[in-house]
């Protein structure tokens, strides 16, 4: 058996094994700030045309809007949101390979792709993503002082009588992790990860598209 790389302050008898692995890079490709300008103008327009997401959104998003109730297939319904997924489907497969899954038989392909828009004290509690294999996140807009994406250790149920983690831990050893985000920038994660955004305390908008993946 090949032994796990050791983590740095650890004894040699410790090692790693079992890796969460979270994925973040820039969107990349020629013409994204060109296609950031698109899905911007589509946000905005999207958010008036929704009257069914609107009213979805004052149920379950307080204060935001969110397409997830009422079009949450947008790649399949516009051209410029079909040309994000194309992207992002690129993304995906480095991801897939560093997760060391075995693509051969079957894709993965986007199944769901939905507009989030958080104004000032909106956010979304806890969750996961069921019947998906591989979820995340595209930043349209992100304003100063913004949340991040924070995630929980999948562990964190079953600890039970654990003691606590030290304060000086460094960040792999926490119970929690908040990603920083920006405007371009894609984060993918695996659909069972439980994650959340807090609160956003400034006035500007955080405009998101969200997405799920399926083993096709």
């Amino acid at each position: 058996m090949k032994r796990a790389e050791r983590r740095p302050g650890t004894s040699r008898a410790t090692q790693a094994w079992f890796p969460t692995l979270i994925y973040s890079a820039p969107l990349g490709g020629a013409g994204s700030l060109a296609l950031n300008g698109e899905l911007l103008r589509e946000a905005q327009q999207l958010r008036e045309f929704d009257r069914s997401g609107q009213r979805w959104s004052l149920r379950n998003y307080p204060g935001g809007y969110t397409s997830y109730g009422s079009m949450d297939r947008l790649h399949q319904f516009s051209s410029t949101f079909d040309a994000l997924q194309r992207r992002i489907d690129r993304h995906v497969q480095r991801y897939a390979q560093d997760l060391r899954w075995d693509l051969r038989e079957r894709p993965l392909v986007m199944s769901d792709c939905w507009l989030n828009i958080m104004p000032r004290g909106t956010s979304h509690s806890f969750h996961l993503h069921p019947q998906s294999v591989v979820s995340g996140t595209y930043y349209v807009k992100v304003p100063r002082g913004a949340p991040g994406l924070k995630f929980e250790d999948p562990r964190l149920a079953f600890m039970m009588a654990a003691p606590g983690r030290a304060a000086d831990a460094e960040p792999e050893h926490r119970s929690h992790i908040e990603y920083p985000v920006a405007a371009g920038q894609v984060i993918l994660f695996e659909s069972w990860l439980r994650h959340e955004v807090a609160a956003n305390p400034v006035g500007a908008e955080r405009i998101s598209v969200s997405f799920n993946y399926h083993w096709a």
